[in-house]
């Protein structure tokens, strides 16, 4: 069903007890004000005490997937509220961590409503424009929601990310974490989503640790981008050293020369990217296993290979043909098989297990 027709009000509706005053024993209790729409539904949304709401969880939280495409993966082992309420509110412009926990960190940053809101004329042409962009989200092969996904190649789901092995892999490892929410990129997510990012990262490079390996991570953020995705291929421990080398060369053939800086850790690099990053420019990046980070902001007219970063590590590790993932699909039942085997063996490392 659509929005529309999921949030369309039936003929035999009643007026809401909450708008109303309530009668105990004949008497007239505690008056709420009729007018005051905002104050009558807010206790909805207030987590300042447990209630039990409808919904597959039992927890005071809302699920983002599921306010924010309708669907979660989870379905009845989800741990947090299904609430249609909170999606409606969310798909006339209202800010998900307001519709959640009442406020919103974010402040005038924020581009959402900070309060809730009745259909109107104005509501409705949002309204219309989110169904049109889930109706995008549907086609697309990332959004969890969409009939196009793989599904069989999710190995785990968080709150705000899920990984996947890639479709046509460069070697048999190859994983890709994809935000939930359908964004173009992972540099301009909130601090909340750039901790789950953390812990992810984190767990695949202790996975592959476990195998000698080490993991490269890296980004091609197009202008033309729809669904992000951040690449992880893990290399030889004994090739680790090469890589920046690797990358550099290749920059050298294409005449360009990458932005390098180091950092301690995966968030102070991250937090950089957002210092170098254009939403009007494309933008490729990549983590090596020593915390460098290599970047380079795409000029306006310069061309650059959206497998760039593929093509570097394959030429890196000796696999040329695989360089394009389309000469690299396997079946589905080869597909299964790998993601079933790479499950049993992250399960120890896995954030969300």
């Amino acid at each position: 069903m659509s929005a529309s027709e999921i949030s369309m009000k039936s003929t035999n509706t009643t007026i809401s007890p909450y708008s109303t005053p309530l009668m105990v024993d004949g008497n007239e209790a505690s008056k709420r004000s009729s007018d005051s729409v905002t104050d009558s539904q807010y206790w909805r949304y207030d987590v300042s005490t447990k209630r039990q709401k409808h919904g597959a969880g039992s927890g005071d939280k809302m699920c983002f997937k599921f306010v924010s495409s309708g669907t979660c993966p989870r379905e009845e082992n989800c741990h947090f509220q299904h609430d249609m309420a909170a999606r409606e509110q969310f798909m006339r412009g209202v800010c998900f961590d307001f519709i959640n926990k009442g406020k919103c960190e974010r402040g005038p940053d924020c581009n959402f409503k900070h309060s809730l809101q009745e259909e109107s004329e104005g509501n409705a042409d949002r309204r219309r424009r989110s169904d049109n962009a889930s109706a995008r989200s549907k086609e697309c092969w990332f959004c969890i929601s969409s009939a196009n996904v793989e599904s069989h190649l999710i190995i785990s789901i968080g709150e705000n990310f899920y990984c996947a092995l890639a479709k046509g892999p460069l070697v048999k490892d190859h994983v890709l974490v994809i935000p939930v929410e359908h964004l173009p990129n992972t540099i301009a997510l909130s601090q909340q989503c750039e901790s789950e990012l953390d812990r992810f990262q984190n767990s695949l490079k202790k996975f592959y640790k476990n195998q000698e390996k080490e993991a490269v991570f890296f980004e091609w953020v197009s202008k033309r981008s729809t669904h992000a995705n951040l690449q992880v291929i893990p290399v030889p421990s004994s090739k680790a050293a090469a890589v920046q080398n690797i990358f550099n060369f290749a920059a050298d053939k294409m005449g360009f020369k990458f932005e390098v800086t180091k950092f301690n850790n995966n968030l102070e690099g991250r937090n950089s990217l957002r210092t170098q990053f254009d939403k009007n420019l494309s933008f490729f990046y990549v983590e090596l296993p020593d915390g460098t980070i290599l970047s380079h902001v795409v000029g306006e007219n310069e061309k650059f290979p959206a497998q760039f970063g593929r093509e570097v590590l394959a030429g890196l590790l000796d696999m040329a043909k695989r360089a394009d993932w389309r000469t690299c699909t396997c079946s589905k039942e080869e597909e299964t098989k790998m993601a079933g085997d790479f499950k049993a063996q992250f399960q120890e490392f896995d954030p969300n297990e």
